[in-house]
């Protein structure tokens, strides 16, 4: 799955994306996508083996000091969404989330999100 995300990032969102790597353990079985932004900033992107839970981060802390991702972790039962919800600017700015439990119209979105905030 973290393959074809990584092309769908590249071949749309190439004005924005400039690489990947897959993070993964000793056994070669990626635990995460990274996705290298233009401005060098990067977004990870983690899936459960079962694609029932997720994260999709984009990490700017070093270059904005901000960060923006959106998860279903069930740590924040006060969010509408509940479990899903979005870290918006920082881990304590939480809002409601939206984003498609499928993955590959997950990515679409965030990275349409990030090119938003990068234009």
């Amino acid at each position: 799955m973290y393959e074809r995300l990584a092309q769908i990032a590249l071949q749309e969102f190439g004005d924005i994306i400039t690489d990947f790597d897959l993070i993964g353990r000793r056994t070669g079985v990626p635990l995460k996508l990274r996705l290298h932004v233009h401005d060098g900033t990067y977004i990870d992107i983690w899936l459960s083996p079962d694609q029932k839970r997720y994260a999709y981060h984009w990490e700017q802390r070093a270059v904005r000091g901000l960060l923006h991702r959106h998860d279903n972790a069930p740590d924040h039962p006060e969010v509408a969404t509940f479990p899903k919800h979005f870290h918006n600017g920082d881990e304590d700015t939480l809002e409601e989330s939206y984003i498609s439990n499928d993955p590959t119209a997950a990515v679409r979105e965030f990275l349409s999100f990030v090119r938003e905030q990068l234009a």
